[in-house]
């Protein structure tokens, strides 16, 4: 008899998983804006206004709801007002954090706000604490948000856009513990709040303002936010990676062997722990929850592919990379209460990207392919669950071999995301249905491999993709199900 056991309680409601939670992050960084996005409307690769046709009709499909940018590290070293007007006519800059390269700001505000409105997804901007001034992030926002006549709206206008944009989350600053400035909690805490005072609302446009949080598990970081600056802030932020090795020594993002992969799901369960230990501090401060946990930098992190720019953070994406996202996100949507917003690092060409492109050819991911089957929580109202779960055991160490999470979409249908961190044995996973008077249709779908290393590549780019799953039954209780060992699965009920 399995050991496992999914409670399902349709009928009692957690409140709605916020669509945001499904983000991404594009920092200029490695080929991730430029070939990944940006390619410039003279380029025989298709384009729109010099955006990638093909990367752009892949992200609209995973509906992609916020994009951050320009960083990152970049961030704090980037001065927008290089990267505005006539391109030929823009400043170059050197990119000092990411291999030293130079940059031609071809991509700058426009064109970045451009492109949230072909994707149909809020832009969430970070703002330069690091080595900018209070005066240049809040003639940013004015440039960007003021309705009106000023020095600021004049030259949005001359430069091609009369109408000012909609811009809801602003990051005050990126990584302030580190890259930003390598700033003392106290320091950053007083540095926040009066940068964040010149963050104004013009018009009807309100911004939601989002604090450097901290790195990992620095507990000190987040109480000194919250008790220094909690009232001036909307949101804030926590970075956290799953790197299999050490941080001199990563691992291979595919030569790995089955105690690696165990290792990196043991890390990205971590989240959970963070995310309790945070939330926890928060609340004391902030009983209300009025404050969201962004967690706007997660993701795999492994030594770059041989033979590239040590600096451009490329790396490939196996079926282990999507368990890792398919359980991130699972914890996400079950701490919705407080985790507001949340984006992958990064879109593309970087780290853990949903794309990778050489050229004019363009590969879909595995961990694109979680993103397109977990669509279907954005904003829909997380429902509770209960979960009995085997242990997935490893010589001496053990995990809960299931990830779980569900919620009810706006038409009724219940989705149920499982990931089965077993490399080796597949589950058997008896569902209780309650609240449900009765079950109309069940459809599956699942996202597995042979190989625990299995990835697309430009050659082979469908090794690993979904595909139907139908190997579940319906019984007196709900449902029994039959999950594959190393996979991710949907299920969509319609009641």
């Amino acid at each position: 008899m399995s050991k496992n056991r999914l409670i399902l309680n349709a009928d009692i409601e957690r409140g709605k998983i916020s669509k945001h939670i499904y983000g991404h992050f594009s920092e200029h960084l490695g080929r991730c804006i430029y070939e990944g996005i940006w390619v410039g409307e003279d380029s025989p690769i298709p384009n729109i206004n010099g955006i990638r046709k093909d990367v752009l009709e892949a992200l609209k499909r995973i509906q992609i709801p916020v994009l951050r940018w320009p960083g990152g590290c970049f961030a704090d070293e980037y001065h927008w007002k290089d990267g505005v007007g006539p391109r030929d006519q823009r400043k170059m800059m050197v990119n000092t954090h990411w291999g030293g390269v130079t940059e031609n700001n071809h991509f700058g505000t426009h064109e970045f706000m451009m492109l949230c409105e072909l994707l149909e997804c809020e832009p969430y901007i970070c703002g330069n604490v690091g080595s900018g001034t209070v005066q240049e992030m809040s003639e940013w926002v004015e440039y960007m948000t003021f309705d009106g006549d000023s020095p600021m709206s004049r030259w949005r206008a001359e430069n091609g856009r009369k109408e000012p944009w909609k811009l809801k989350y602003f990051g005050v600053g990126n990584e302030n513990w580190g890259c930003g400035g390598n700033m003392r909690a106290e320091y950053y805490a007083d540095e926040y709040r009066r940068y964040q005072t010149y963050v104004r609302n013009y018009g009807s446009n309100r911004i939601y303002r989002i604090a450097c949080g901290p790195n990992v598990d620095d507990y000190h970081w987040m109480e000194v936010m919250m008790r220094q600056a909690g009232n001036f802030m909307d949101g804030i932020s926590l970075h956290y990676y799953t790197v299999p090795g050490e941080w001199s020594n990563k691992g291979s993002a595919t030569q790995f062997d089955e105690q690696e992969w165990f290792t990196t799901l043991k890390k990205t369960l971590f989240m959970d722990t963070l995310i309790r230990n945070h939330s926890a501090i928060m609340d004391r401060y902030d009983p209300e929850k009025r404050v969201g946990l962004i967690v706007d930098e997660w993701g795999t992190w492994y030594d770059v592919e041989p033979g590239t720019n040590p600096g451009f953070l490329y790396q490939q994406n196996t079926l282990r990379d999507a368990l890792v996202a398919g359980i991130n996100l699972n914890i996400f949507n079950n701490h919705n209460d407080r985790v507001h917003m949340a984006n992958i690092a990064q879109t593309i060409n970087v780290l853990q990207a949903v794309i990778l492109t050489e050229g004019e050819k363009m590969i879909l991911t595995p961990t694109y392919h979680v993103f397109d089957m977990y669509k279907v929580h954005q904003d829909a109202t997380r429902i509770d669950v209960y979960l009995e779960s085997e242990e997935y055991v490893m010589e001496d160490e053990k995990l809960p071999k299931l990830s779980v999470s569900a919620s009810k979409d706006a038409q009724g249908r219940i989705n149920i995301t499982l990931c089965n961190l077993d490399h080796e044995n597949g589950a058997e996973v008896p569902v209780d249905l309650h609240g449900i008077s009765s079950v109309k249709n069940v459809t599956g779908t699942v996202l597995t491999a042979d190989k625990i290393q299995a990835h697309n590549t430009f050659e082979d780019p469908e090794v690993v993709k979904p595909v139907s799953f139908e190997d579940f039954k319906l019984n007196e209780q709900g449902l029994n199900v039959s999950m594959p060992a190393k996979s991710v699965v949907l299920l969509t009920i319609e009641a």
